[in-house]
C-alpha cells in the first residue's frame, strides 16, 4: 500500500533502504547524477554508508560548499568527467566519525574542514564521504561548519592566482574583478592581509559594502560606464599590478587596457570566448595567465597559508545563503545568478 502510493523515486528509496536494512547494511542520503544535464539530474537517493580504508578517514558532513565548477561538471560541459553515477562536490566541513588503523594525526570526534574526497564518484553532497588524510584540515573553534564549507575552491584558488601564479607582492595593487563572490571575497581579505592595495567591483549596493568590509581599500560598481576611469584615477594613470579576474570573457579586453608596467591578469574564471587586443598586452609588457588547480607542492603550500590564517583570525569565510541537501538543484541555480554575497552552503 505504501508503495503503491509512492513516485517511482520514493519507492525505489523505500526499496533501497528496506534491502539495506535486511542485509544489515546502514544507509546515508546523498545527491547522485545519473547523467548529465541540468539541474534536475540532481537526485537525492539513499547509497550504502562508507567505510574507511586503513588509510582513509570517515567524515560525518555538517555542511557542503557549492562551487561553480560544480555546474558545469553536472552539465557535462567541464573537460575533465567522472563516470556515471557520481555524487558531486569537493568543499565541506564536520566531525570526523572513524577512521583507518594507519591514520595517526586525527580522530573521531575532530571537527574538521574538508578538501576534495578519496572516491571521485563519493564526493561532498552527502552525509558522510570518505578522504584521506592530506584532504582533511582541522577547523578552529571559532568557525561554524558552514564557514568551514566555505574554505577550499574559494581560498586555496585565491591564493594560488595572486601568490602562486600572477606572483603578488607587498606594495603592488591588485582589482579583484568580481569581488562579492566566495573566490572574490577570499582574494580580498588575503591580498589585504599581505600588504597589498585592493580594489574591489561588485554590482549590488550590500555587496559592496561586504567587499569594504573585507578590507578593499576602494570598491566600485562594475556596472557604472565610467568605472574603468575611476580604476585608472585611484592607481594615479599607472594602472593596476595584478587583476584577479571572475569572469574573463565578458572583462579580459577591459582588464588588458588597466594593466601597470609589467602587469598581470589571473583568469579564475570564464564561460565563453572573448576578443582581445595582443596590443594592450605589448604596451604593458604584462601577462595573462590561466589559474587551474596548482601541484602538490602548490597546493601544500597554499592550505599551510590558508590553515594559519583561519587560526589566526584574518581570513574570515563569509556564508551567504543555506539549502537542504536536497535542494541542491536550486543552490546550483543561485550560484549561476547575479549577485552573490559569498558562500552558498548545502546542510546535509
Amino acid at each position: 500500500m505504501i508503495l503503491a502510493a509512492c513516485g517511482l523515486a520514493n519507492r525505489e528509496s523505500l526499496l533501497c533502504q528496506t534491502a539495506s536494512r535486511q542485509s544489515g547494511k546502514e544507509t546515508m542520503k546523498a545527491i547522485r547524477v545519473p547523467q548529465f544535464g541540468g539541474p534536475e539530474v540532481l537526485k537525492l537517493e539513499e547509497i550504502p554508508d562508507p567505510k574507511p580504508a586503513p588509510n582513509q578517514i570517515l567524515v560525518s558532513l555538517r555542511a557542503v560548499g557549492i562551487n561553480p565548477v560544480e555546474t558545469y561538471i553536472r552539465a557535462g560541459t567541464y573537460p575533465l568527467k567522472p563516470p556515471l553515477p557520481y555524487t558531486p562536490g569537493t568543499d565541506a566541513a564536520g566531525v570526523i566519525e572513524s577512521v583507518g588503523g594507519e591514520v595517526d594525526r586525527f580522530k573521531p570526534g575532530d571537527r574538521v574542514w574538508v578538501g576534495n574526497t578519496a572516491d571521485v564518484s563519493l564526493g561532498t553532497y552527502a552525509q558522510k564521504t570518505l578522504c584521506n588524510p592530506n584532504q582533511v584540515f582541522p577547523l578552529p573553534g571559532k568557525l561554524s561548519f558552514q564557514q568551514g564549507a566555505a574554505v577550499n575552491v574559494p581560498y586555496i584558488t585565491a591564493y594560488h592566482a595572486l601568490f602562486q601564479v600572477a606572483s603578488a607582492i607587498a606594495g603592488e595593487t591588485v582589482l579583484v574583478h568580481g569581488a562579492t563572490g566566495g573566490v572574490g571575497l577570499a582574494a580580498v581579505q588575503l591580498a589585504s592581509s599581505r600588504g597589498l592595495t585592493v580594489i574591489g567591483t561588485g554590482g549590488t549596493e550590500e555587496g559592496r559594502k561586504l567587499v569594504k568590509d573585507q578590507g578593499a581599500s576602494h570598491v566600485l560598481d562594475h556596472t557604472q560606464p565610467d568605472y574603468l576611469d575611476e580604476i585608472m584615477k585611484i592607481t594615479n594613470g599607472k594602472g593596476v599590478d595584478v587583476i584577479c579576474e571572475m569572469l574573463a570573457n565578458k572583462n579580459l579586453a577591459k582588464d588588458l587596457t588597466l594593466l601597470a608596467k609589467r602587469g598581470r591578469v589571473a583568469i579564475i574564471g570564464s564561460r565563453g570566448k572573448i576578443e582581445i587586443d595582443p596590443r594592450d598586452l605589448m604596451k604593458s609588457h604584462g601577462k595573462a595567465l590561466g589559474v587551474s588547480p596548482g601541484t602538490e607542492s602548490e597546493r601544500a603550500e597554499s592550505t599551510a597559508a590558508v590553515s594559519a590564517g583561519l587560526f589566526a583570525g584574518f581570513l574570515n569565510p563569509i556564508v551567504d545563503q543555506e539549502y537542504p541537501l536536497a535542494e541542491a538543484s536550486k543552490a546550483h541555480e543561485e550560484i549561476m545568478a547575479n549577485g552573490s554575497k559569498g558562500k552558498i552552503v548545502l546542510i546535509p
